[in-house]
């Protein structure tokens, strides 16, 4: 995981220790032209401060006008896609008419994150699982080069 990934996760699970509501946003698919990789984070504090990049910029004000709003503040994580169209793929600034796909957890777990941490920090690739329908995280022993996989069902 890259320093970027690692302030991500120490910003969520400060934000969470100190009682504040968060949501976690992850790229799990592009086509096209996108401007960050699948697997990259962002976390969403419930004031709308943001750690991490899930796209240029364009996406981010996306997500911060959406946890403002309270848009985000349910109990599952949902999937949300950017750039469907060419004026919505304009409106967001996504490069040459790209598309990305982003799971969004509005409550992830602290024990889940602290886990994640402590087993990284203890240098064990981890492949973290998450079930769109629940929530519900799994994290596994992993091979650096394991594919992100993504299924939406």
């Amino acid at each position: 995981m890259d320093s970027a990934a690692l302030q991500v996760l120490a910003s969520a699970i400060e934000w969470l220790a100190d009682g504040r509501r968060i949501a976690l946003a992850t790229v799990v698919q592009t086509w096209g032209s996108s401007p960050r990789p699948p697997g990259a984070w962002a976390v969403l504090r419930d004031d709308g401060t943001i750690v991490g990049s899930v796209s240029g910029g364009c996406i981010e004000e996306d997500l911060i006008r959406r946890v403002r709003e309270g848009l985000l503040a349910k109990d599952r994580p949902e999937v949300l896609t950017y750039g469907v169209s060419k004026e919505e793929a304009a409106r967001f600034g996504l490069p040459c008419g790209g598309k990305l796909q982003l799971a969004v957890e509005p409550a992830p777990a602290l024990a889940d994150l602290e886990l994640l941490r402590q087993r990284l920090g203890a240098g064990r690739m981890t492949a973290r699982t998450l079930d769109i329908a629940s929530g519900r995280v799994v994290l596994e022993n992993a091979a650096r080069n394991d594919p992100l996989n993504w299924w939406c069902f």
